[in-house]
């Protein structure tokens, strides 16, 4: 049938594990007979011969049986077990049981002799096996006090470590330099150079707005970098309380070679520039001493050239507006051109103007064109009365406004030198209100500002 469940086939039964005899049984059993064949006939019986060489194997075994006897007991003595058996263990002797272990006794300490302080091998402190069982040696122990001296010197490494509240108030964490800042003042705690800067007197804000400037600061070292320049320009002439204002407006000069500065410096002189006139021209435009000899010897070339001028006036030029050396050449060009084509001045009368106020070769064109046109147009000023005082292109043009309607008004304006109660334009755009009002016009300072009130 199918669903009838098939019967298991019967297993052969286990055979027995035999466990290999000892030495001593194998010395016993040599006298005996020898085991059956497994075929199941019975042995011949023994002839008289064979009975000889039986006994004889029984003696032997008897001999080796008590051989391993003695060797077992040497190795009782032995200072480690054998390998054989577990670590630390070692068989008792064939008296104790077959299952009862013994520690091993250990060997005796190598001392050194007596007399050289040589040390002897350790064969010739193991006991013999005629002596009898003698006590374990213990080993020495360590000087614990010692030790504990030693680990008192170092200091506790745990940082889990308890400590009480007036230790912990103690302890004060640095704060942590900021990776990445818009601003120097962050910075200002960790670095040298920027704490001795602000001593100074070094604005770090304004500092901060030029480009690299505070990347430059930040990688430059005070005694190794910066001392060095100070220094220098305290020998070319800047005043110790002009160092802060100078290094605010020109920080590139800490990150320039002192050699190459010290040359831009011995060029100026060589061009017969004075001390105290460098000095004032390095302070009044603090980035002069960045720009190259050739540089500066090509900018005084282009004056020389451009206008005309004698090497003593274009060396005061430069002296009054040392920004001429600095800034750039363009607009300097179109306001030359502004004066010579759009406001009709000739050659010499641009000399003489540039002479007397250099402001008007970086003025703004819009503001020079709209002061000309009120001065010479509205006011009626001729160009050689402007070549006079060149000085009221640098006025506001409100100024010259207000004035000029109020003095309309009372029937003061004159400009001409040849006609009576002339006012000159210095006069005019120079004085202040008060004086202008009691001595030009002849009036009150309520008069000139109730007439403001009606413009």
């Amino acid at each position: 049938m199918r669903g009838a469940a098939r019967p298991e086939p019967a297993r052969p039964p286990a055979r027995p594990c035999r466990v290999p005899p000892s030495a001593a049984e194998r010395a016993e059993r040599g006298s005996a007979a020898p085991a059956a064949p497994r075929g199941g006939a019975r042995p011949a019986a023994p002839t008289r011969r064979g009975r000889d060489r039986a006994t004889e194997r029984g003696r032997r075994g008897r001999r080796g049986h008590s051989v391993l006897l003695q060797h077992a007991e040497e190795r009782t003595l032995l200072p480690t077990p054998p390998r054989f058996l577990p670590s630390g263990l070692a068989r008792a002797g064939p008296g104790s049981g077959a299952h009862t272990w013994a520690v091993p006794r250990r060997a005796a300490p190598v001392r050194p002799r007596a007399k050289d302080g040589a040390f002897s091998s350790p064969e010739s402190n193991l006991p013999s096996v005629q002596q009898g069982q003698a006590k374990p040696e213990i080993l020495p122990d360590l000087n614990a006090k010692i030790l504990d001296e030693d680990w008192d010197d170092i200091p506790p490494s745990s940082a889990l470590e308890v400590i009480s509240e007036e230790e912990a108030v103690q302890i004060i964490a640095e704060p942590l330099l900021p990776i990445q800042s818009s601003t120097l003042r962050d910075y200002v705690d960790h670095s040298e150079t920027l704490a001795k800067l602000v001593h100074l007197g070094v604005d770090l804000s304004q500092v901060e707005k030029r480009q690299k400037a505070g990347q430059l600061l930040l990688t430059l070292d005070f005694e190794k970098d910066v001392k060095k320049i100070l220094l220098f320009l305290k020998d070319v002439g800047v005043e110790d309380n002009q160092l802060g204002p100078f290094l605010t407006k020109n920080p590139y000069i800490l990150g320039e070679d002192l050699e190459a500065l010290e040359t831009r410096v011995a060029y100026l002189k060589s061009k017969k520039f004075g001390k105290s006139e460098i000095a004032q021209m390095v302070s009044r435009a603090p980035y002069l001493l960045l720009f190259s000899v050739e540089r500066l010897d090509n900018r005084l070339g282009f004056f020389k050239n451009e206008l005309g001028l004698s090497v003593k006036k274009t060396k005061d030029l430069v002296i009054r507006l040392p920004r001429l050396l600095t800034g750039k050449i363009e607009p300097v060009k179109e306001n030359l051109q502004v004066c010579q084509i759009e406001l009709g001045f000739q050659r010499n009368e641009i000399q003489q103007i540039v002479c007397k106020t250099p402001k008007i070769l970086t003025a703004s064109k819009k503001r020079l064109k709209q002061t000309f046109d009120y001065l010479h147009n509205i006011m009626g000023i001729p160009h050689h009365m402007l070549t006079r005082f060149p000085q009221v292109f640098n006025s506001k043009l409100l100024r010259i406004r207000e004035r000029h309607m109020f003095l309309a008004f009372l029937g003061r304006a004159q400009y001409d030198p040849a006609q009576p109660s002339y006012i000159s334009l210095d006069q005019l755009v120079s004085l202040p209100d008060e004086v202008f009002c009691t001595e030009i016009a002849k009036a009150s300072m309520q008069d000139f500002e109730n007439f403001l009130k009606t413009l």
